[in-house]
């Protein structure tokens, strides 16, 4: 049986994480490809299922620190490596860690930098006793780092040494050891190794800063994924757990999955749709936005078809179903949200593609220098002198290349940025999304709550009689104040803006399927489509309601038995900021293609008042997604904004999803931006606000690497034999320290800058 499934992977923490666990899948019996993302955390796996299976997968990666989350039920996983309860515990005991580590490492930095400064007469030396305090409670403070906090990077340093595999977790987990190893050998044996190294010096701080600060990142890191995959999760609460079945002349309540074909269902009013069927008896108006993303309920009456999430609004009817399960729309769009999520090329971080060749280069460095040491200095120095360089210069290489500066560099600028947006009203979901925003090339817009309001409103009134136009929304009020038209509410909202009272309305009625009649003072009034106009045979040019119904409007015509009153036009409006907001995109060579699900004339109506290039219209959800694939197939780097659970696989399958924050939830998770207001203007702020961030990280990366360029040949002993230079590993915890504020400092830079 062939298999190809997306799962999430537990303990992934970079992409050198990611290449290990890939390489592994691919040599085992039975895997013809396996695609492993670090930005998502999942592994897209197509195996042979004769040959293997999830389970013997995840048992070939646990040995290095790994393993599959393989759920039994989609609705016991909340799209995290973990059930949540499981995620938001793992918080906890990070978080009480940081707070314990937040002390210590504030305290040995204090320590270290009284030493340095007291080495350039800056300060007085250390009190002999405190110094002797601090010699055995840094020791103390170290063991607790090293080994309750540091864990994970020891892990990493065993795994290593067991099976050559080699990530960021290693090199922290070899530079704290060897840091504290050093130490705890110089400590131990100070008389004895007096004559051979320098025992004044130990690098306890070192290990105790380093681990504070990488487990702090990790702690911010894994937070900002805490809500990474609640798409699926929301979708799956949109479907209808039971449905109420006609069985045997009775109705009969039933798990959804227990629905079979042609049976018939009975839909009650406010009731969401179970399965996709045709009426077959009944009318009612139903809620589709979740596969059209239009906000005004479709009438529906027998032979028209319904299908599975939607949401029934007045009426009662009865449908047979014709797709049950897995066959519904709705499953259709779970089913490309998580495909879209799952088959993303990796996103990584700039200090993550460098680890890669980063970790194995320092590694080699490190022992090398320790050997050519003890091989070429012992013929110069003799044994002595040559170990003590050489023990010296191994660790001091490690400690100036422990990457504190390095593990820092990403999340100080994103921490920065997501700030300074959430400021601005845009709500960044994890730094993969922000780094891939600023090559950006494409925008893909939804029409619908996000060109548009996304609700209907009263945007014209024709008056035709002697009245004014006070009294003819009186009039028309009254009537559709008691109406269940979905359209009747854009009337009275209207009405309440303008402050205008409503009437006592007699006789009400609802003419079904053309609008509603009743007297005010005697005189009978109608409210409704121009079939009603037609019924009650009145006089009335049809040709004037043209242009505007091809703009997508939709006319109430207000009459008495004699003649046409009036005539208001309900529609979505254009967002008054729409227009600006797709210039601006313009001026950062951003091209604009809007998709949607209304006809095409009132998209391309809608389109050229607002200046977008390019128009699809009358698409689906499917449609919509193959529209943003197609885009990528050309190369371009697509940004999806929508507002609908019809926009979620296209927000999934964009390389970039933006979410109007007056959407549906199911939206705002699948994209990785969310903005406020619904205001598209922040679009091309948050392009700005991903491109200075950037920048900042590239800076950053200099700043955590140009330490290290000129640190690591110094402490390596490189130019010893030259000019006498040879830096002390109390030096390289200082560059180490130094590249790490040089980093802090350039994010809080940040801040300033305007969008």
């Amino acid at each position: 049986m062939d298999t190809a499934k997306t799962y999430k992977v537990k303990g992934m923490h970079c992409a050198s994480c990611a290449g290990i666990i890939e390489k592994t899948f691919r040599k085992t019996d039975g895997v013809r490809s396996a695609e492993v993302n670090y930005a998502t955390e999942t592994a897209k796996i197509d195996f042979d299922g004769a040959k293997t299976n999830p389970h013997h997968l995840s048992q070939k990666i646990q040995p290095l620190g790994y393993s599959l989350f393989i759920p039994e039920d989609h609705s016991m996983h909340t799209g995290m490596n973990q059930p949540k309860d499981e995620k938001i515990a793992e918080l906890a005991r990070m978080k009480r860690q940081i707070i314990s580590m937040i002390p210590l490492a504030l305290f040995s930095i204090f320590v270290m930098s009284w030493e340095i400064f007291a080495q350039f007469n800056f300060v007085t030396e250390i009190p002999y006793v405190w110094k002797e305090f601090f010699h055995h409670l840094l020791p103390l403070m170290a063991t607790y780092a090293l080994f309750v906090v540091g864990k994970p990077y020891l892990q990493g340093f065993y795994r290593f040494l067991r099976y050559g595999k080699a990530n960021m977790d290693t090199l922290i987990g070899i530079g704290t050891s060897a840091a504290y190893v050093y130490s705890f050998v110089v400590s131990a044996f100070e008389q004895t190794l007096s004559s051979f190294v320098n025992v004044e010096h130990t690098y306890y701080d070192v290990t105790i800063v380093v681990i504070a600060f990488i487990a702090f990142g990790k702690y911010l890191e894994a937070r900002s994924k805490l809500k990474t995959g609640d798409a699926i999760e929301k979708l799956l609460n949109l479907q209808a757990k039971t449905a109420l079945v006609i069985r045997d002349g009775k109705e009969v309540e039933v798990p959804i999955d227990q629905v079979v074909h042609d049976e018939l269902v009975v839909i009650k009013p406010a009731g969401k749709i179970p399965v996709d069927g045709v009426l077959v008896d009944g009318a009612s108006y139903v809620d589709e936005s979740m596969v059209t993303g239009e906000p005004m309920p479709v009438q529906k009456k027998a032979g028209d078809t319904v299908v599975a999430g939607t949401i029934n609004t007045t009426g009662a009817f009865t449908l047979k179903a014709t797709k049950v399960g897995s066959e519904t729309i709705l499953a259709h769009i779970i089913q490309m949200v998580e495909s879209a999520q799952g088959s993303k090329a990796p996103i990584q971080a700039l200090a993550d593609k460098i680890s890669a060749v980063f970790v194995p280069v320092v590694l080699v460095v490190a022992f090398a220098t320790l050997g050519l040491w003890l091989l070429v200095g012992t013929s110069y120095l003799g044994f002595s002198q040559a170990l003590s360089f050489g023990l010296m210069s191994f660790v001091g290489v490690l400690v100036i290349a422990c990457p504190c500066a390095l593990g820092l560099a990403t999340p100080t600028a994103i921490i920065v940025g997501v700030g300074k947006g959430a400021r601005e009203g845009i709500l960044i979901k994890d730094a993969a999304t922000l780094e891939k925003l600023h090559k950006v090339n494409t925008v893909v817009v939804d029409k619908t709550g996000t060109i548009t309001k996304g609700k209907p409103e009263l945007v014209s009134l024709l008056n035709l009689s002697g009245k004014s136009d006070e009294e003819l929304i009186s009039i028309l009020g009254s009537l559709e104040n008691k109406s269940e038209h979905p359209i009747a509410q854009a009337i009275l909202n209207y009405a309440k803006e303008k402050k205008i009272s409503f009437l006592d309305i007699e006789d009400f009625e609802a003419v079904k399927g053309k609008g509603v009649k009743g007297s005010v003072g005697g005189v009978e009034y109608f409210a409704g489509s121009i079939r009603l106009v037609e019924e009650l045979k009145l006089s009335f040019d049809t040709s004037t309601l043209g242009q505007e119904t091809l703009e997508g409007k939709t006319p109430i015509i207000l009459t008495d038995r004699s003649s046409v009153l009036a005539v208001v036009m309900v529609a979505d409006a254009v967002k008054p900021e729409a227009k600006e907001a797709i210039a601006r995109l313009h001026t950062l060579g951003i091209k604009v293609v809007m998709l949607t699900g209304d006809n095409k004339n009132t998209a391309e109506y809608i389109a050229k008042q607002v200046g977008i290039d390019e128009v699809v219209a009358e698409v689906m959800p499917e449609d919509k997604m193959a529209k943003v694939k197609e885009l990528q197939a050309q190369g371009k780097v697509v940004a999806m904004a929508g507002d609908g659970v019809n926009d979620a696989p296209a927000l999934a399958q964009a390389d970039v999803g933006i979410a109007m924050a007056t959407g549906t939830d199911v939206a705002i998770e699948s994209a990785g931006i969310t903005l406020l207001h619904g205001d598209i203007m922040k679009i091309s702020k948050a392009v700005n606000l991903s491109k200075v961030t950037m920048r900042g990280i590239r800076q950053n990366l200099f700043w955590a690497f140009i330490y290290n360029i000129i640190g690591i040949p110094i402490a390596a002993g490189l130019f010893y034999p030259i000019f006498g230079w040879l830096l002390s590993p109390v030096f390289a915890g200082l560059a180490m320290a130094l590249s790490s504020v040089s980093v802090v400092g350039n994010s809080l830079r940040l801040k300033s800058k305007s969008l």
